[in-house]
């Protein structure tokens, strides 16, 4: 009977497996991925395209004693099946199943938690250097995509790692692609490294030609390696790589094992740090993610044939409402520009981009430049809106507070995927941004209840003078205006019921659910009253001071964690106003990383969904909460 991906035994299996065994394998993973992914959802192309890239790595390298680390980890499948993993695929990304990212607690041959981009080189340099204070004998391996090569973290890593001449190996997997199209000079000079075959031929017959000559031509040969590198530079302008102390070798080709195993093998004997240049296809073997990358990159459940993505709302989502209102700004305000860090469709600024394409600015994977470059323009005069999704930004903290905040520069921040975003995990969960962005000096928080709240507070963001926050989930914009009504965007926020029972304060996506749950506290005989805070910051301290005359105990909800989330600056505000009378029930999230799983799995596990709150809210009410 023929095996199937289940029934080997890998890594082992690998070692004694020929050349075409591994090749008939590339076939077995590649339609078990597509499978897969198909049912529950996740990273399909990226993992498509390290297929013989990723086996060829455990072929030569035996893991875990040698150290491999996934830059970003979303193209680490293979990686997980290669170590034993494959029949846990079943609950890939899903709730208590294994992740979509490298993590060191699922497994001995994940060596690093990734999820963000361009830090791969640095924990394996980190790897190297115990390696060598221990005076121990292993490999180190960074695996980097070219998009991640966008991020300055990752030049850091480069310059610290050629200058410190220790042993380790970085594989840059080059598919031209990251989640949009990579900018910036280091992909110019990838593509010339790609178109470099003069050069290459051209080195192949020099070694050829004087290790012919009889007596003296191996010598002749080594003597000529100045030559060569000048000439190698001439032809191949930068050869960045080696100017900072790497020994180059590439392109090769990222689908030919016979290659791949070949240059890792002698790199691996090498001293000093090496980097190999693969160049791979995303997608590759499947026909729809290789015509659609960008699609395929991260996809939710979808027909293997088709490729059609199997559940569709009828609702807008909340990032192309953003990406529509802000086209229909721009063209009544001509100051207005927008900046993305590498995910302009992915933000909704695909149209913006095409009516507009000189006043959209891809900074690529690089946030905190993105920030400041925004800080640059605002400066000049121009408004600028920064499109970043909420567990990214984070990663340009300093510079939103000393570059944009400290200057009140009025750079508008539309932050994407706010809250909890499900089958990602703790590296994705934009769970903090209320907590940081609130302790901010001169920033407005806003968090709208729909889609057409959110494109109301971008016209309002767009009349402030200094840096404007606006937060907004995942997914689809239910519209709650139809049954709520939708006042004036004026710096308060709105009420929405009235009850003389409990009055419950919700942000954002929040609303919906603290609807259901007046209709069951309703059902049993209790009266909630419902605001909408829109303004996290500043807070609207007057509705919470009012609503304390007329009841006694309030509740907050918010998809954010509660450490120095709204319902924390709520709590202060009635320490400062000494209202001690007041007794207040803070829901949201833990102060923890929140694992997988569906946002409505999730919701309910935590209880943030509307039947768990209501049970809290009468537990509070009865003094048992």
């Amino acid at each position: 009977m023929k095996k199937t991906i289940l029934d080997y035994q890998f890594p082992e299996d690998l070692k004694t497996m020929s050349e075409r065994d591994l090749e008939l394998l590339t076939y077995e993973i590649r339609d078990f991925l597509i499978e897969k992914v198909s049912k529950n959802g996740g990273h399909l192309a990226s993992n498509l395209g390290v297929v013989e890239l990723t086996i060829a790595l455990h072929k030569v390298f035996e893991s875990p004693k040698d150290k491999m680390v996934w830059d970003v980890g979303h193209q680490s499948y293979v990686h997980k099946i290669l170590t034993g993993r494959a029949p846990c695929f079943d609950g890939l990304r899903c709730l208590n199943g294994i992740s979509g990212f490298p993590k060191r607690e699922e497994s001995i041959h994940d060596m690093f938690d990734t999820g963000h981009s361009s830090n791969s080189i640095s924990a394996a340099m980190g790897y190297a250097a115990a390696r060598d204070l221990d005076c121990d004998d292993y490999s180190v391996i960074a695996i980097i995509g070219d998009g991640a090569l966008t991020g300055g973290m990752a030049y850091e890593a480069l310059n610290n790692a050629g200058s410190s001449k220790s042993k380790m190996i970085v594989v840059l997997n080059d598919n031209e692609m990251s989640i949009s199209k990579n900018i910036g000079g280091i992909s110019q000079h990838l593509s010339k490294l790609r178109a470099s075959q003069t050069y290459l031929d051209f080195k192949k017959q020099l070694k050829k030609t004087l290790k012919g000559i009889p007596g003296v031509g191996e010598g002749l040969y080594n003597g000529f390696e100045h030559l060569r590198d000048s000439l190698k530079y001439a032809i191949v302008p930068g050869a960045i790589f080696e100017q900072l102390g790497f020994k180059y070798f590439g392109p090769i080709d990222g689908h030919n094992i016979h290659d791949l195993v070949e240059v890792l093998s002698f790199a691996r004997m090498m001293e000093g740090p090496v980097l190999i240049h693969a160049i791979t296809k995303k997608g590759k073997g499947y026909r729809n993610a290789e015509t659609n990358p960008g699609k395929f990159h991260g996809i939710g459940a979808f027909d293997p044939t088709t490729g059609n993505v199997l559940t569709k709302s009828e609702n807008l989502s909340f990032s192309t409402i953003f990406g529509n209102k802000l086209v229909q700004m721009a063209n009544d305000h001509s100051k207005i520009v927008a900046v993305s860090a590498a995910m302009i469709d992915a933000t909704g600024l695909g149209i913006f981009s095409q009516k507009y394409p000189d006043r959209i600015f891809d900074a690529g994977i690089a946030e905190a430049h993105a920030v400041t470059f925004a800080a640059g323009l605002a400066a000049s005069g121009y408004r600028p809106v920064v499109a970043i999704y909420s567990t990214f930004l984070q990663r340009a903290y300093d510079q939103i507070l000393i570059d944009v905040c400290m200057q009140n520069l009025p750079v508008i921040f539309a932050i994407d995927r706010a809250g909890n975003v499900g089958s990602d995990g703790e590296t994705h969960h934009g769970v903090f941004d209320l907590s940081y962005l609130s302790q901010m000096p001169n920033m407005t928080v806003l968090a709208p209840k729909d889609g057409k709240e959110l494109a109301d507070m971008m016209e309002y963001a767009l009349t402030l003078n200094g840096p404007c926050a606006l937060r907004y989930p995942r997914g689809e914009a239910i519209d709650c205006t139809a049954e709520m009504g939708c006042s004036v965007i004026d710096g308060t926020s709105e009420r929405l019921r009235y009850g003389k029972d409990v009055e419950l304060f919700a942000v954002g996506k929040m609303v919906p659910i603290a609807l259901e749950v007046c209709e069951k506290l309703k059902s049993r005989g209790l009266e909630a009253g419902l605001t909408n805070v829109r303004f996290v910051k500043p807070l609207d301290r007057g509705a919470i001071l009012s609503a304390t005359e007329k009841v006694k105990k309030i509740v907050t909800l918010e998809d954010n964690i509660l450490e120095g989330g709204y319902g924390s600056i709520v709590n202060g505000l009635l320490a400062e106003e000494d209202r001690m009378d007041v007794r207040v029930l803070n829901i949201g999230w833990p102060g923890q990383f929140i694992e997988q799983g569906s946002t409505e799995e999730l919701f309910q596990k935590y209880g943030l969904d509307s039947e768990s709150i209501a049970e809290r809210v009468c537990d509070f009410l009865e003094g048992t909460a």
